[in-house]
């Protein structure tokens, strides 16, 4: 079961950073010794479906934006599973409870770890692209008439406005029309 559980993260974390090859070897490895232990044991399938179903859920979980649901899903039916996966009566066979609990707590600290990083990042302000130039602050290079060049950013761009300004003078965007930016004075 741990072998199992240290295989699936490891894929996951794999497929989170391609190309660190550590964690997929390791996790291939480890899911592949775990698979093939659980084949000279008495297993329920049933217990085996809801485990892989479970670590699938919570795979989803680091990929989509479903807020904590898909991790704890993931880790109701891995516990579910885990309960059920021997059908034997010999206790010796049988899933401890506390390695079970401990995977679970694990599980549990990861999604909402991965939870609060995505509610996180989400009350963030934009730091690049299109969105994050609005409201940025320029200084004039050069200017003609209603267009010019603007410092922003360490580079320089094309911009337009309404009104004539001067070499050195302030000014915000307020819009972008392709790569030329709009400006206005700042208040």
């Amino acid at each position: 079961m741990i072998l199992m559980m240290i295989g699936a993260y490891g894929l996951l974390f794999e497929f989170m950073n391609p190309g660190a090859l550590y964690p997929g070897t390791i996790g291939a490895i480890c899911l592949l010794v775990g698979l093939y232990a659980l084949s000279v044991l008495p297993v329920n399938y049933a217990g085996i479906a809801l485990i892989l179903f479970g670590m699938a859920l919570m795979a989803a979980e680091a990929f989509s934006p479903s807020f904590g649901i898909l991790g704890i899903g993931g880790i109701i039916a891995f516990v579910l599973g885990a309960t059920i996966m021997f059908d034997t009566d010999v206790p010796e066979f049988r899933v401890a409870l506390p390695v079970l609990g401990a995977v679970a707590v694990t599980s549990l600290g990861a999604t909402l770890l991965i939870m609060r990083l995505a509610l996180k990042s989400r009350r963030s302000r934009v730091v690049s692209g299109r969105e994050e130039m609005i409201g940025a602050s320029g200084r004039i290079l050069d200017w003609e008439g209603t267009s010019g060049h603007i410092h922003i950013h360490g580079e320089r761009w094309r911009a337009s406005g309404g009104e004539d300004f001067h070499t050195g003078q302030l000014v915000r965007v307020v819009g972008l029309e392709g790569l030329t930016l709009r400006v206005e004075r700042t208040a």
